[in-house]
């Protein structure tokens, strides 16, 4: 290969331009760049609402490079195969990426950089996704965290690298190769109907995502302590979609909370704190693979959960009509926004495998079907800290009551009216608009009447407790 070969950038998870170690190093070379995107079985497995993400994502990375003079080619197939072809009709010497953690990536990266490397073509992964290589994290005796207060009191004073600079200039090259047409990927057509309701709350792309973080530092993390548990208000960065496909990269929100923390801001710390958490998920996802699909605590394979998905109180989780307005509610945001708040996400997660008593990975598979922020570590220990079958859960004892805590978090009920029609006189077009996001086959309608409860919270609390107490681990 001749020095001035081009060199393929992959991207995957990465989608900005900005903070970008691989294409900033494939940019410092002078050689052509490459962009591509390929469209392989792992994006293709992904849920309705994530893949519709990923499609607008795609769309806009490709008219922000566009406007670099360059383009992103997209391309369908298996990724070895993909990139060979890309090669060969380019003449390319080198693929840049930035690594990814779960094993179906680390699994495809390791066969894809062997395969190349001895076809004589370069292969480079970067850092980018995470701030701290799992591998780099260690306790005292050199083994990994299972615990996040030592994990972040192991990171917390650690040096992340600053922010690298947005590519000046992207060499282009003399021919570029083939591209397929994103319309036809059909991204979101999974999606049916409830694309178009989601589509107005996606923060899209890396400008939108930087605007947004600016907001946050300027106007929510001072008082980010409280507000980031206060469902009815936007007291929270909303940056997980963006940190989710690569937007934005941890390194940037990471050096803008600091920023704020020497200024005074005293929600900076628990922002700060957050990134770490999903840093944790990141290092407990490399070192356990099993807590994607398994219960972390091993012995928790014994906890009789029921695990039945056709029961009618499944159902009725699903579709926000248990009756405990806390629960509904959040369960609606997620069908109209693509996204819950996190303390809705913890009241739904303990009333489902708590009150409910079902399997955490019913509701794991119904998040990875419906979040546009989804995240395989985040979603996989989240669920597992709820059930408490995963590392630093939350104690069996410990089963959120919706009622009370929306009291505590919702006093004006804000959240709850936005969300939930039945019943009112004059409801708000969110709660509306969830009766058209959702299946027509359910048959919901806001002129139906609020259901009463489908399990009594205090029955429902007994039950939880009696099956924790006897169980035989």
């Amino acid at each position: 290969m001749s020095e001035n070969s081009p060199i393929i950038m992959w991207f995957r998870r990465d989608l900005r331009l900005s903070d970008q170690p691989a294409l900033a190093a494939a940019c410092k070379t002078g050689r052509p760049v490459i962009p591509l995107f390929i469209h392989d079985d792992q994006s293709d497995a992904l849920g309705a609402a994530p893949k519709f993400r990923l499609g607008q994502a795609l769309a806009c990375l490709g008219e922000t490079l566009k406007e670099k003079g360059s383009r992103l080619t997209l391309r369908r197939g298996d990724a070895l195969d993909v990139l060979r072809d890309v090669i060969k009709q380019t003449g390319a010497g080198a693929v840049y990426w930035s690594r990814l953690y779960d094993p179906a990536a680390i699994d495809r990266d390791t066969k894809v950089k062997d395969a190349l490397k001895e076809e004589g073509i370069e292969a480079s992964s970067f850092a980018g996704h995470l701030m701290f290589e799992p591998w780099t994290v260690e306790t005292k005796t050199g083994g990994f965290y299972k615990v996040f207060t030592p994990y972040w009191k192991s990171v917390r004073s650690r040096d992340v690298a600053a922010p690298v600079a947005t590519p000046s200039e992207m060499a282009a090259p003399q021919d570029w190769p083939e591209s397929d047409a994103l319309d036809d990927w059909q991204m979101d057509a999974e999606m049916q109907r409830g694309r178009d309701i989601v589509r107005p709350f996606v923060r899209l792309g890396e400008a939108a995502a930087q605007a947004r973080l600016g907001a946050f530092i300027a106007h929510i993390v001072e008082g980010y302590d409280e507000s980031r548990d206060m469902p009815g208000e936007d007291g929270t960065s909303a940056l997980s979609e963006n940190l989710s496909l690569g937007e934005i990269s941890p390194a940037q929100c990471w050096h803008a909370g600091q920023r704020a923390m020497q200024e005074g801001k005293r929600g900076a710390e628990t922002f700060l704190k957050e990134l770490a958490w999903r840093e944790f998920a990141y290092h407990l996802m490399y070192h356990t693979p099993r807590i994607l699909d398994q219960n972390w605590r091993e012995e928790w394979q014994a906890f009789p959960w029921n695990e039945d998905e056709r029961r009618a109180e499944v159902l009725a989780w699903k579709q926000g009509r248990t009756g405990v307005p806390f629960v509904d509610a959040a369960m609606r945001e997620l069908q109209v926004t693509g996204r819950m708040h996190n303390r809705g996400r913890m009241i739904v997660a303990s009333y489902l495998t708590k009150h409910l008593m079902c399997h955490w990975r019913i509701g794991q598979k119904w998040f990875e079907e419906h979040l546009i922020d989804w995240d395989p570590a985040n979603n996989a220990m989240g669920w597992q800290w709820a059930a408490g079958s995963g590392p630093d859960a939350t104690p069996f004892f410990r089963i959120f009551n919706p009622e009370t805590q929306l009291d505590r978090f919702d006093k004006g009920r804000a959240y709850t009216r936005r969300w939930i029609a039945e019943g009112r006189a004059s409801p708000s077009k969110d709660a509306l608009a969830y009766f058209d996001a959702v299946p027509r086959r359910w048959g919901l309608s806001p002129d139906d009447d609020y259901p009463d409860p489908i399990v009594d919270l205090s029955e429902g609390r007994e039950r939880a407790l009696d099956a924790y107490r006897n169980r035989d681990f």
